[in-house]
């Protein structure tokens, strides 16, 4: 029977697997990772293997990045890495779970430059680590410049914390191991204080946001694709009927034919230009999806055919939902709610799709034949009915583009709308989370309707179950949160500039401010900012800052002059436009002979109020009714 094919339930054969190693002689036969295929457990990798297979990615990572190859590790520390990471891989960290296969290769290969660190001192076990070897390690990481894209330049907080908290995961670890580091690396202090993390106001690393023309540019040219993608693939099935029908010709004479019957189309650039659109179409379909759910890439890659489905409220409005799923949690499956636009490129992808996914199922067959406990079997199903594939480069074997990938076709994306911008896969959540803030404000300028459905306090029971509500990004929601709260400090702050602020609680904070002892119960002026923001419910209704805690009022509605001697308004020179164009339309309704006395009393009041706000931000105006 082959050694690599299990005759017991797997669950079983790793249950009898010890926690760690020491004192286990028979050690290389411990199975590290194996596969089901058809019922039949297949081991993948062993502990012996000086590359471990591992398992639990998303369907976005290539198979090269699914590995730990132990040939990397220096020598003299071959051994004791492998105990290491084999006790990590059945227990996990202490207080924390077992971890994931991600989690097992970041850890792997952010030991490595320590563990050169140490071969370099010419130290050949982890009893020899001592405090001051570590800290030589930590100036070492800090006096690091980088290679490649990034010449020149230090670590990142964040990429020196990761270096650092390597260290203490292997002190812990060794504890389990026959060769224990002693004594903590840095006893007095933490990875995250030497990282410079834990001071107020340290530097938190931060996804870069797309400014609002750029993006409205990319999001137009990518849908303006979508929207004529459905005759592109006309095109390309076309093509594919010629195929068929030229069967066993040469593949120059059917490539002639098919570009004779592109021009007969009115296609121009020949079968180059076409393929070169479907690949900008896929892309563009990414663009739309990732800019109108805030799913991640690796959740976008988790998408399938038939992922889209809909619900409805009593009121009979409809909501669209698009389903994936995510690793970020362990529910699994996800509901995203999406808008008209967003179906549109899913609907299109589903086609795109078609011919890649009938190869992965032709592969699967191929595999079968030749060998039915083919790992690779396993890995081809797990891309089977994903909508954004692509062929590996070199070969014909299909499967999910990977973050990597995908940040090149974005950025070539952005140079061919002759746009510049670094863009990358993650800055769409970002904006959306920066979208969906803003129309809790009402000043989003782009997919307003859709974006209104996402306001912080939303309900969906009109549009689910109760047991869906685990089924949606929650995480998503906090992101929202947090671009909503940068948003009402930079409010704030604005509130409290030089410029001069109308409204009832305007006309109080200015007050407020010229009093001295006020501003002396904060520590300083960013802690005052941030416990007004918190402490005050701010909304945008167009024409003013409500600070209501409802929108009952009808001056966000109905009556909106009302505002300028509300308590619970503020009106900056943001809104001074707004306040001059009404004060000349309510001047010229004035003279109008048609609207009676009780029309020209209200055009009078409210020509009035509208004089009073432009007077308090600054403006000099005739008496309103002269």
């Amino acid at each position: 029977m082959n050694d690599n094919l299990l005759a017991v339930p797997l669950w079983d054969a790793v249950t009898a697997q010890p926690s760690d190693v020491r004192g286990l002689h028979e050690r290389d036969t411990l199975i590290i990772s194996a596969t089901q295929i058809d019922g039949l457990w297949v081991i993948l990798s062993r502990y012996g293997d000086d590359i471990w297979q591992l398992d639990g990615f998303s369907s976005n990572v290539p198979a090269c990045e699914k590995r730990m190859d132990f040939n990397l590790v220096p020598l003299v520390f071959r051994a004791v890495m492998k105990a290491m990471m084999y006790r990590y891989l059945r227990r996990g960290r202490r207080g924390g779970s077992r971890p994931k296969g991600s989690s097992m290769k970041s850890f792997f290969y952010a030991t490595l430059p320590f563990l050169r660190h140490l071969a370099a001192l010419k130290l050949n076990h982890f009893g020899a680590v001592t405090p001051m070897v570590c800290a030589v390690y930590v100036n070492t990481c800090k006096a690091y410049r980088q290679i490649s894209r990034h010449h020149g330049k230090p670590l990142s907080q964040r990429g020196l914390e990761d270096r650092l908290k390597a260290v203490e995961a292997l002190y812990e670890l060794s504890q389990y191991t026959d060769d224990r580091m002693p004594m903590h690396p840095w006893p007095d202090t933490s990875a995250k204080a030497l990282a410079g993390l834990t001071r107020l106001g340290a530097q938190e690393s931060k996804t870069p946001l797309m400014p609002d023309d750029l993006f409205c540019s990319l999001f137009e040219r990518a849908y303006q694709q979508v929207e004529r993608g459905q005759q592109l693939l006309d095109l390309r099935d076309a093509l594919h009927a010629l195929t068929v029908q030229r069967k066993g010709q040469p593949y120059t004479t059917v490539n002639v034919a098919k570009n004779r019957h592109l021009d007969a189309l009115g296609w121009e650039g020949g079968l180059k230009t076409l393929n070169k659109a479907l690949i900008d179409l896929r892309t563009a379909c990414y663009i739309i999806l990732a800019s109108t759910s805030g799913c991640r890439n690796h959740e976008l890659a988790n998408v399938q055919s038939g992922s889209h489905l809909r619900t409805q409220d009593n009121q009979g409005t409809v909501f669209h939902w698009m389903r994936s799923s995510s690793n970020k949690t362990d529910e699994g499956i996800h509901h995203w709610m999406v808008p008209e636009a967003a179906v549109r490129a899913l609907r299109v992808m589903e086609r795109w799709a078609l011919p890649y996914q009938a190869m992965i199922t032709a592969e699967l067959l191929r595999r079968r034949r030749s060998n039915p406990s083919d790992s690779q079997i396993v890995e081809a199903n797990k891309h089977r009915h994903a909508l954004f594939l692509g062929v590996a480069q070199g070969g014909d074997q299909v499967r999910t583009l990977c973050n990597a990938t995908w940040n090149c076709y974005l950025k070539a994306f952005v140079k061919d709308c002759g746009l510049s911008w670094n863009l990358s896969s993650h800055q769409f959540r970002r904006k959306f989370a920066n979208y969906a803030a803003h129309s809790r404000f009402g000043d989003l300028r782009y997919l307003k309707e859709h974006y209104a459905h996402w306001t912080l306090d939303m309900t969906l029971r009109y549009s689910m179950d109760d047991s869906w509500g685990q089924h949606l990004d929650l995480e998503l929601y906090t992101d929202i949160q947090t671009e909503l709260d940068g948003i009402k400090l930079g409010v704030v702050d604005d509130w409290f500039g030089d410029s001069p602020l109308a409204g009832g609680y305007g006309r109080t904070l200015k007050q407020w401010q010229r009093e001295p002892q006020n501003l002396l119960i904060f520590k300083d002026h960013a802690s005052m900012l941030k416990s007004i923001a918190e402490s005050t419910a701010i909304r945008s209704n167009g024409h003013a800052w409500c600070t209501a805690d409802n929108d009952g009022c009808i001056g966000n509605t109905l009556e909106r002059t009302r505002c300028g001697n509300c308590n619970n308004a503020v009106i900056g020179s943001r809104h001074t436009a707004i306040y001059q164009r009404l004060y000349e339309e309510l001047k010229g309704l004035l003279h109008c002979p048609d609207i009676g006395d009780g029309g020209r009393q209200r055009v009078e009041r409210d020509l009035t109020r509208c004089h009073d706000v432009l007077t308090q931000l600054g403006m000099h105006l005739e008496t309103p009714l002269a």
